[in-house]
């Protein structure tokens, strides 16, 4: 999920940069420091906005740089299992696909696409059900469940896992064509069910009007 943070920290400014503009050179040295990384507990880093700088620096003995306190807000993506994200198709592979979520990659692995037999042609950039003939193809705007995280850490290569196997999960038309086939059957039912409905009422009226009462009965017995 998307998320703003508030963090603090301290920033070196060189003698080089003492003519600049303050705020100016501290979203520059936190802009280099921290976007485009990966922490732990944040997710990904992705932007550096509503630089807060001390004016007032300190002066360490035998460096020429002054060091101010700042606070900032970043921009973060950290993916969480169960979460249902939407993405982008961007790569078509033997077993499976990559999907664009933020500002990383997931794996939607072949099994984890549609209870289907699946046909993937790399060179096309599709991937073909063979029944219902859905396709996946580069480009495609999909709606998927997170099933499994793993963030890079050092030489760590990390891992994003994507699921569609499930009610209104997939490629988006495919999405809106469940929904549709799911409103018909509603209203098909409410049909016949009305119908029904209307005749136990006709007849109901039907046999209340053949009711009569006890004296209209002994009148025409008299």
């Amino acid at each position: 999920m998307f998320q703003i943070s508030q963090l603090e920290d301290v920033i070196r400014v060189p003698p080089a940069r003492f003519g600049a503009k303050l705020d100016e050179v501290a979203r520059e040295i936190l802009k280099g420091k921290y976007e485009s990384t990966i922490n732990p507990e944040l997710g990904y880093i992705i932007l550096i906005t509503n630089v807060d700088v001390d004016l007032t620096g300190k002066i360490i003995p035998g460096d020429g740089a002054t060091y101010h306190k700042v606070v900032f807000d970043v921009l973060t993506f950290f993916p969480k299992v169960q979460e249902i994200v939407e993405g982008e198709i961007v790569e078509i592979t033997d077993f499976g696909a990559f999907v664009r979520i933020g500002p990383t990659d997931a794996l939607l692995h072949l099994s984890q696409i549609i209870d289907d037999y699946l046909t993937s042609d790399v060179k096309q950039g599709v991937i073909l059900a063979s029944q219902t003939k859905r396709t996946l193809k580069v480009g495609s705007k999909v709606r998927v469940r997170i099933t499994a995280v793993s963030l890079p850490r050092g030489a760590a290569l990390g891992k994003i896992g994507v699921t569609c196997r499930q009610p209104f999960l997939g490629a988006l038309e495919w999405i809106h064509e469940d929904i549709e086939k799911a409103r018909r059957g509603i209203s098909g039912k409410k049909g016949s069910g009305g119908s029904g409905s209307t005749e136990g009422t006709t007849a109901g009226r039907t046999e209340k009007s053949e009711k009569k009462s006890p004296s209209q009965a002994k009148k025409q017995q008299s």
